[in-house]
């Protein structure tokens, strides 16, 4: 997946330390706001609540996707779509646009809350999908540098 050189500027910019804070804060934000979500849907309480949230979980999934592209810079030279990562940013889109028409609805006052709930919803799906891609991709990276690197024998039993 990674060049040596992509490798090696991956592993020395800050970005990547982001990347790694923003993710799982991302996926807590997400798993509250779709617990709020989906307590709305059930029994009718709480729009106010998981409306916030949702608010909220779609301002970091904009400070991730803008940390990541700029990451995705530094290591591949382009904003979006380095070969590497071109399938998971094309869906990445979706999940934006369908975060962003849940904005829109929310403050142009488009549908009613149940709407705009599962408007929500669906984005949240479309997150889950791409979360799932990036986290693929995690471990396809981890197991290529397993294979590139294999660790030396160690001799058991040896004491010196």
């Amino acid at each position: 997946m990674y060049t040596p050189e992509q490798r090696l500027r991956r592993d020395a910019t800050r970005w990547t330390l982001v990347q790694g804070v923003l993710a799982p804060i991302q996926f807590a934000v997400f798993l509250i706001s779709l617990t709020l979500v989906l307590r709305y849907l059930l029994t009718g309480e709480g729009f106010a609540v998981a409306t916030a949230s949702i608010v909220v979980k779609t301002l970091v999934l904009y400070a991730i996707m803008i940390t990541g592209s700029i990451w995705e810079r530094e290591v591949f030279g382009c904003y979006l779509f380095a070969p590497a990562f071109f399938w998971e940013d094309v869906f990445s889109f979706l999940v934006l646009a369908l975060h962003t028409g849940y904005l829109i609805a929310l403050y142009a006052g488009i549908g009613g809350q149940r709407e705009q709930m599962l408007l929500a919803l669906t984005a949240y799906a479309s997150y889950f999908v791409n979360a799932a891609q990036f986290v693929l991709k995690l471990r396809a990276a981890r197991r290529d540098e397993r294979i590139a690197s294999p660790t030396p024998p160690s001799i058991s039993g040896s004491r010196a």
